[in-house]
Parts: structure tokens; C-alpha cells; sequence
């Protein structure tokens, strides 16, 4: 069942984790996921008990809108919300996107500082204040859930957010939101805000605050933090910290903050944190963004301890150097136990175990040959192979896919590299052959000469998918056309191979229309 907002743990507030990976995490320059991929994504958050899971932007694309709607109507333990700006299409485009839902949330902004109502609305304050109370009441017409953000609010004149905030809240809005939009505030003063906020506004206590944070000055979980302890009870972030320009808030530090710093912070989270690594691994996979070895919680490193004194420590008393189980937030239970000689039963199991599964039978097959190839060359298959498997069979069921169907590459001492190539499109095959500086981008080289794309390689990088030297690489690469910025992912036991499957990948992305922004377009 759907836990509420007002639940009570112990002698400790309730705290909301609302997840935005899937709106504000795909607005990382690049970072595309399809719906389907959006949805393996909202299953896992679902299992990790987390509470609201922001869908997408409804209005931006039909994309977008396929995605809420996909999400809402199979989700049902976890509140699902769309975002919309303060304007009447945008809401009703959202409300309809949401209405499978077991429990749906609109989500309206407008922009209240002064450079933004100056600038970019070219409104007064008076304008923007009978457009935000407009638009939650035309929501809360169509949903019982209405969230509100002030966006740039850290940036916004106090008084006039206390005003705002005291009108929207009696328009019906159960949830303020106060963004530090662009990342400009710092601990001790967000947190004096949230406060201040929490004192003035005379009908506080009829809706929850909430703080979504970016990561420009590297502030984004201490200032989100900052604000619980003074008063806030939901947090919006992001798993790995994905975002715009620096990112958000990562939804794995502050969860295991919050559990790690029980006599620090007055709230508890049912966010299961078991989960985190796996997710965090999944959200990796599926971007094209890997995750830096030093990261907290989810980094390689997290648990490593190199130097001799810490591991005589940690061997003599765990907790002389760890302030956390690894075991906790997922690490060690990866291990898929299957092999060359399992079956498709136990192979459907498995992928029924981490919520993935297909529309198409033959999407099913073609998953479980590749699942079988990968056995025949791997010793070990972990979990992270698996998702990387189904997000390339997802990939070939793409509108307009472009998928590999041959490649062969010459390199000799001496020599250019040769190789020769053969794409499927539209069930026709087309071959060409090219050389190049390397093996590589004589593949890419072939590629260009049947597509011709006129797009610029901005990104190629490799990474192995899980550990040892049979190891599946995943590359990612990232390509540019006329501003438009597009990430493409593909993984194989060979990197040449896995090398054309990325840049397909890219092709095909870049093939289908562009989104539009949340915060273009105007208000």
C-alpha cells in the first residue's frame, strides 16, 4: 500500500524522499532514456520504497508524455508526479498522464526571484503571485495532490516568498517546494530560510516544505540536509546525483546520512537502502554516465581501504573506519546465479526478480540468446550484465533502429586499420567499409559513410560493466548537432563491437524529435 506523507516513525518525522532522476536527471546534457528504460528505472525506485518518483516533464514531447503515462499506470506503491509549468496546458497535459495512477502528484513551478521575473518572464511580482495561485488551483481541479515551486528561490526576496507561499498554500497546494535552482545558497543560510519560512508563513503547518538542491558550489546534500534539520520534511534528489550542469542532490548520500546520523537528524526515511547500489548501478548503465571511483556510498572505492593501518583496523573492529555496513546499501549481491546451462525458466525468474520484462516474446528470445552468448564467453554473469544485456535488446526495438548486424576490422602493424561493417534498417541490410586513425574510428568512419549524419564526436569512453578481464565494456558516446547533445550506450565482451553499438545507439536517439525544456519556451 501507498504510504502517506503523514506517517510517523517512532519519535522521529516521517521525511519524503521524492525522486527526480527521471525529470531533472535526464536534463544532464546527453543523459536520453527511453520509456521503457524509464521504467525499469521507477520499478526499482518502487522496490526501494521511494515515496514520489517524478516522471518526466508530460508536456515537453509525446516521449515524455508515453513515460509518465507508462510509469503511472504500472507503479502503484509509489506516488508518481509530473511537472508543469504555471500554464493551463501544461497542467491538463500532466493531469492526463497521471490519471492511471494509484497516486499521482502535479507538480507546477514559476520562477520568483528577481532577475527571473525580470529577465525571463518579463512579469511583476503581483503577476507572477495570480499565475501561481491560478495554476494550483486548475491542478488541484484535476488531482488531490498539488505540489508548488518557487523556482529560484533561494535567490527570491523573502517577503514576496512568504506571500507567494501563503497564497498557494491556500489555493490548495499540500507540498512548497523551494529550489536552490542554480545552486547559490549556502548551509547555515538555506537552512535560516527554511526556518525563517516555517515561522512567518501563518499556514505552515497545512503543507509539507520541501528543498531540491544543485550541486553547482558542491552544496547540494549539505544544504538539503541543512534545511531538514530545520524544518523541512521531503528532500527531492537524484540517484548519483544526476542533473543539470553539476546535478542535484544525491538521493543515496542524504538517505544514508539520515540513517548514519540518527542523533543528528529529527527524521527517518523508509527508503530500503539495499537498493542503492543496484539502482545506482542500473541509472550508470542506462546514461552513459559512470560513476567515479571516489563517489560516496555507490564509488568503487567506498569500502577500499588501501593503507595498512586502516585495514588492521577494520580487520580488528569494523567500525574503526567504516561508519557503514557495504553490505547495507547493496554491494556483494550482485551475483547472478546463472550459467551456459541455464534455462529460459530460470532466466525469466531472474529477470522477474529485478522487474524487468518485455512486451514482445521475441523481445524475450532475443534477450535470452544474448544472455546465453554472454555465458559462453563470461565465467561469472552479475546482475550488471544482465541490465546491460536487456537495455541493448531494448535499443533494436527502438523507432528508426539502427543495429549491428556485422563487423569485421583489419589491424595490422604498419597498416591502417580496416574495418567493414553491416546495419540493419528497416529490416534491409547495408554494408560499407572504411580505414581510420584506429579501429575504432575506422568502424565509425564505415557507419558515416551510410548514414552520413553530419554530427561531431564530443565523448567516446569505456568502461568495464562489472570486474575481471571478461568482463562486458560498456562505452558510451556522446554526439552534437546543431546544439543538440545526445548520449548513446552499447555493451559487448568485444569493445570494437561494443564501440558500433554506441554509436548506433546515438544515431538512433538522434533521430527522433527533441524535448523541449521546462524552463524554455516561457511561462
Amino acid at each position: 500500500m501507498l504510504k502517506k506523507a503523514d506517517e510517523t516513525m517512532g519519535f522521529k518525522d516521517k521525511l519524503v524522499i521524492f525522486d527526480t532522476t527521471l525529470r531533472d536527471g535526464e536534463q544532464s546534457p546527453g543523459a536520453s532514456m527511453t520509456k521503457d528504460e524509464k521504467l525499469r528505472i521507477a520499478k526499482l525506485l518502487e522496490k526501494m520504497n521511494v515515496d514520489v518518483i517524478e516522471a518526466g516533464f508530460a508536456v515537453s514531447s509525446q516521449g515524455d508524455f508515453d513515460a509518465v503515462k507508462l510509469i503511472a499506470d504500472n507503479v502503484r506503491d509509489s506516488r508518481i508526479c509530473s511537472l508543469s509549468r504555471a500554464m493551463i496546458g501544461d497542467i491538463e497535459r500532466a493531469g492526463e498522464a497521471l490519471r492511471g495512477a494509484s497516486a499521482g502528484r502535479i507538480h507546477t513551478f514559476i520562477a520568483t526571484s528577481p532577475i527571473h521575473m525580470e529577465y525571463k518572464l518579463q512579469m511583476q511580482p503581483d503577476e507572477v503571485l495570480a499565475q501561481a495561485v491560478g495554476a494550483v488551483k486548475i491542478a488541484r481541479d484535476l488531482i488531490d495532490d498539488v505540489e508548488f515551486s518557487l523556482e529560484d528561490a533561494s535567490r527570491t526576496n523573502f517577503d514576496f516568498m512568504c506571500r507567494i507561499t501563503e497564497a498557494v498554500i491556500d489555493a490548495g497546494a499540500s507540498t512548497i517546494n523551494f529550489p536552490d535552482t542554480v545552486g547559490y545558497s549556502a548551509p547555515g543560510e538555506y537552512g535560516d530560510i527554511m526556518e525563517r519560512l516555517l515561522n512567518t508563513v501563518p499556514n505552515a503547518d497545512k503543507a509539507i516544505f520541501s528543498v531540491h538542491c544543485h550541486n553547482d558550489l558542491g552544496l547540494a546534500v549539505a544544504n538539503s540536509l541543512s534545511a531538514v534539520q530545520r524544518g523541512a520534511r521531503q528532500v527531492e534528489c537524484t540517484i548519483n546525483g544526476l542533473g543539470e550542469r553539476a546535478g542535484n542532490a544525491s538521493l543515496e548520500e542524504l538517505v544514508m546520512a539520515i540513517r548514519t546520523r540518527q542523533d543528528l537528524y529529527p527524521v527517518k526515511t523508509d527508503v530500503n537502502p539495499s537498493y542503492i547500489v543496484p539502482i545506482s548501478r542500473l541509472v550508470s548503465n542506462i546514461t552513459g554516465f559512470p560513476v567515479q571511483p571516489n563517489k560516496a556510498i555507490v564509488g568503487a572505492n567506498a569500502f577500499a581501504h588501501e593503507s595498512g593501518i586502516h585495514q588492521d583496523g577494520v580487520l580488528k573492529m569494523r567500525e574503526t573506519y567504516e561508519i557503514m555496513k557495504a553490505e547495507d546499501v547493496g554491494w556483494s549481491n550482485n551475483k547472478l546465479s546463472l550459467g551456459k546451462l541455464s534455462g529460459r525458466a530460470a532466466f525469466a525468474a531472474r529477470l522477474k526478480d529485478l522487474d524487468i520484462s518485455f512486451d514482445a516474446k521475441d523481445d524475450f528470445e532475443r534477450a535470452f540468446k544474448r544472455f546465453k552468448d554472454i555465458a559462453d564467453k563470461k565465467k561469472e554473469i552479475f546482475d550488471e550484465d544482465l541490465q546491460a544485456l536487456v537495455s541493448d535488446v531494448q535499443m533494436g526495438t527502438e523507432d528508426n533502429a539502427l543495429t549491428l548486424v556485422g563487423l569485421e576490422v583489419l589491424s595490422k602493424s604498419g597498416q591502417s586499420p580496416h574495418a567493414k561493417i553491416i546495419i540493419r534498417y528497416q529490416d534491409k541490410d547495408h554494408r560499407a567499409e572504411s580505414s581510420g586513425d584506429g579501429a575504432v574510428d575506422a568502424i565509425f568512419n564505415a557507419i558515416e559513410k551510410l548514414i552520413n549524419s553530419e554530427t561531431e564526436l564530443q565523448l567516446y569512453s569505456v568502461n568495464a560493466v562489472t570486474q575481471g578481464t571478461d568482463s562486458q565494456g560498456g562505452v558510451t558516446v556522446r554526439l552534437e548537432k546543431n546544439g543538440r547533445i545526445i548520449n548513446g550506450q552499447g555493451s559487448d565482451t568485444d569493445i570494437l563491437f561494443a564501440s558500433a553499438k554506441a554509436y548506433l545507439h546515438a544515431l538512433t536517439l538522434m533521430r527522433n524529435p527533441g524535448r523541449l525544456h521546462p524552463q524554455l519556451g516561457g511561462i
